[in-house]
């Protein structure tokens, strides 16, 4: 049953693993009976999510650590996402929850485990990439930061400040530790953590911005819906954008089309030229491309 995932264990362990990666994308939809099941590399933790109870959890760790040719792996977690909860088990020596991890030269603290997400999106790796090469010089504000990976990267190629927004205060924090972690001037950085309909005045004293990152959940209970309140966000790019600023959406459902965000700005951001969709991450290869996540590249007239 595993055959697929052990050989993809395989392909990635034969090499030594410094920097963060997904190592098995079931959720694509490509590999019959695993559709439940992703595999990540948080440097020395793997971390398998499944949707689904697994009965046979001996031949699904032997799977991946038999593979372990360069001793890389110092612990298995299992996370039961539709479990009450999201509780993790730990399948191979011991439990590690918290630990640093690379990606293209950067530093993360990440979780395995604790939450729902283990604090760094693998699947925005190709938004991450695209930050460190476009931000020098920039002011970019990062809507719905998170653990503020994105300004990391912003901040790594140069930009003159970045302003985090997000309403949870412990991911604020976990973002400046990030930041910390990459030796980032945090005069550079500025934080808002609060609701963000309830901030546009704070966000606007930073100055207008040439580069804004919208990332928000699909739903959020209580402050965030895709469908209802993407357009009141977009409505602000007006008052927020400098001159021919990039702007970044993107949107993390499968239910939506690629037209969705397209019409969202045609609706309330007309001012907005849309450039280009940017191609999805290798790791997750997706047999219904439509539904995987969609980052698209406006820029304001």
């Amino acid at each position: 049953m595993y055959q697929s995932l052990s050989q993809s264990a395989a392909d990635f362990f034969a090499s030594a693993q410094p920097e963060a990666h997904r190592i098995f994308h079931g959720r694509g939809q490509l590999f019959e009976g695993l559709e439940h099941l992703s595999v990540d590399w948080y440097s020395p933790v793997v971390l398998i999510t499944t949707y689904e109870e697994i009965d046979d959890i001996e031949k699904l760790t032997e799977a991946i650590i038999q593979h372990d040719s360069h001793s890389q792996i110092e612990s298995v977690m299992l996370q039961y996402r539709k479990r009450r909860g999201t509780p993790t088990q730990c399948l191979y020596k011991n439990p590690i929850n918290h630990c640093i991890v690379v990606e293209n030269g950067l530093k993360f603290e990440v979780q395995p485990g604790v939450n729902q997400n283990a604090g760094l999106f693998l699947d925005m790796r190709p938004l991450r990439h695209w930050l460190s090469q476009n931000s020098n010089g920039k002011n970019v504000l990062n809507l719905f930061a998170y653990t503020c990976s994105l300004s990391v990267a912003a901040l790594a190629s140069g930009a003159r400040q970045v302003v985090n927004v997000d309403m949870s205060k412990p991911s604020i924090n976990w973002g400046s530790r990030n930041h910390a972690l990459n030796d980032q001037d945090s005069r550079t950085v500025k934080s808002v953590a609060h609701n963000l309909f309830r901030s546009w005045g704070k966000i606007k004293q930073f100055g207008r911005y040439d580069t804004i990152i919208i990332d928000p959940p699909t739903r959020q209970r209580g402050s965030f819906d895709v469908e209802k309140n993407y357009g009141t966000v977009l409505k602000k790019l007006q008052s927020l954008a400098a001159d021919k600023a990039d702007i970044i959406a993107t949107v993390n459902s499968p239910y939506l089309t690629d037209d969705f965000l397209i019409n969202q700005f045609a609706r309330h951001a007309p001012q907005c030229r849309f450039r280009k969709m940017m191609p999805g991450s290798e790791e997750f290869p997706d047999k219904f491309p439509e539904r995987a996540i969609k980052i698209y590249h406006f820029s304001a007239r």
